[in-house]
């Protein structure tokens, strides 16, 4: 069924029918952090290309970056970072011709003040547009006792959802770091409980969140960030089925009432991938391959035009070296780069020509 939603940033109801039409067409969309403009728009060009919508998401370091590495308040460098990512976003999607979801991703206990700030944000955004700045942010709280959790996540689902706004949270934790939320992981222990939710957790998240507002789950079935050896990484994505059978049957809810997210989908193969879209994922983050792809892309570029990173004249050729030097051209080919990596992505994830905005 066509949705025909408006291009540009979704939220609110729009949001939740863009998870609904995921899930019963069978696909997931790719969510990819961006930590500039050029980043930013190779997400918006793939996903043109690629007729998909997608979901741009900023960690908070991401954030701080975007803002400028030289602004001395860390802070208010997170949070500005942020908006001015999301107001480039609202200006430009639109002409893309695509839905696109603007999140943030983790967030620790540390980081719940940013999370408070960008509200602030947001909700003075909704006075003056009739629409929230983000579509969701997230609450990574894993690393804490699950009532803390949950607590914490209500509480700031109530306030985000007067403003057609939704939460990420976490259940269980993700392996690896994230922008420095989390700890690297010993390859030789992958086989440990906490990376595996316990489907009476997610009930109890069920039980605390649903009646609130809209809420999404990063269930951990053994992900973790970053790119790991072959066999070490061990997904198990019949975990996610268990959790939804369990509220399906205590809740007397449809086939697959979670709305799923895949962390760490960097490197995974593709058939957990398709399990785990079967099993209620509509997003998938990519963040490691996408970031690798571009700065391979721009390394080629400067091997390929190496004088013109040593010399603005070539010393052998008197020629000048500008048209090579000029930042358009290598941050042009990491844009090239990354984009082809989501081609990837979209196709791993079968969004290929399935926007909702058709």
């Amino acid at each position: 069924m066509s949705l025909k939603l408006k291009p540009g940033v979704v939220y609110g109801e729009d949001y939740k029918a863009l998870v609904d039409h995921c899930k019963a067409g069978g696909f997931a969309l790719p969510a990819v952090n961006i930590v500039g403009t050029s980043s930013l728009n190779a997400v918006l060009e793939a996903a043109a290309k690629n007729e998909s919508d997608v979901i741009i998401q900023l960690s908070n370091g991401g954030a701080q970056f975007y803002a400028g590495a030289a602004l001395e308040d860390s802070f208010q460098a997170k949070v500005l970072g942020a908006v001015s990512a999301a107001q480039h976003v609202h200006l430009l999607a639109e002409h893309y011709g695509v839905a696109v979801v603007l999140h943030t991703d983790h967030a620790n206990r540390s980081l719940i003040p940013w999370i408070e700030a960008l509200l602030d944000h947001g909700e003075a955004y909704y006075e003056k547009h009739g629409k929230p700045l983000f579509t969701s942010h997230m609450l990574d709280l894993s690393e804490d006792d699950l009532e803390f959790n949950l607590s914490e996540s209500a509480r700031v689902l109530e306030r985000m959802a007067k403003i057609g706004m939704s939460l990420e949270i976490e259940l269980g934790v993700t392996g690896g770091e994230e922008d420095g939320v989390g700890s690297d992981i010993d390859e030789d222990q992958m086989d440990n409980a906490k990376l595996y939710t316990q489907p009476e957790d997610v009930l109890e998240a069920y039980n605390r969140l649903n009646h609130l507002g809209h809420f999404t789950v990063a269930a951990s079935f053994g992900n973790v960030h970053g790119v790991y050896k072959p066999g070490n990484v061990k997904l198990r994505p019949e975990i996610l089925k268990a959790s939804q059978e369990l509220v399906a049957k205590e809740k007397g809810t449809d086939h697959n009432p979670l709305d799923l997210v895949f962390h760490g989908g960097s490197g995974s193969e593709k058939d957990k991938i398709a399990a785990a879209i079967e099993y209620g994922v509509f997003k998938m983050n990519i963040d490691t391959d996408t970031q690798f792809a571009f700065s391979e892309a721009v390394g080629a570029y400067v091997e390929e035009n190496n004088v013109a990173f040593h010399h603005q004249i070539d010393p052998e050729t008197g020629n000048p070296q500008k048209k090579f030097y000029d930042p358009r051209k290598w941050l042009r080919a990491g844009e090239k780069g990354m984009a082809e990596r989501l081609d990837e992505a979209f196709a791993d994830l079968g969004s290929v020509g399935r926007s909702a905005t058709k």
